[in-house]
């Protein structure tokens, strides 16, 4: 998760929305990004479809965990269903509950680790960029 967590500073030091995310295959990071919507000027650029973006054609993504600071969107969500992912461990979704019962109910892991780090870095975003956070979420 601090590999996700260094991804979301990342994003946030670079004007985006920190959301970080890595791709874990066989105890190895594979794959790492972050939100990048407000960097690329990108609607689908999510901290997990980047970090899925840089993992490349891995051939099968079973047995892979995605680790996201944030409860992945539906749009993410859709992602890890699509490819098969086994896990999802989050840092948190007190700040965005997202899509946990449908990654769950397609029969994906789903670990939150309500981390104060990761709450504390959203809410204090969020309090900062209301209007960014709500296009970020769709409730512009």
């Amino acid at each position: 998760m601090k590999a996700a967590i260094d991804e979301a500073k990342k994003s946030l030091g670079t004007g985006g929305i920190p959301i970080g995310s890595v791709l874990v295959k066989g105890g190895e990071i594979i794959g790492r990004g972050h939100n990048k919507r407000v960097q690329e000027n990108n609607p689908v650029m999510h901290a997990e479809t980047d970090a899925l973006h840089n993992a490349g054609r891995i051939g099968s993504y079973r047995n892979t965990v995605l680790y996201s600071t944030l409860m992945p969107c539906y749009f993410c969500a859709g992602a890890a269903v699509q490819f098969g992912i086994s896990k999802v461990v989050v840092g948190e979704s007190k700040t965005f509950t997202g899509a946990r019962k449908f990654m769950e109910d397609h029969g994906i892991t789903v670990v939150d680790l309500n981390l104060p780090e990761c709450i504390e870095m959203m809410e204090k975003f969020i309090n900062e960029n209301p209007k960014l956070w709500q296009e970020d979420i769709g409730e512009l």
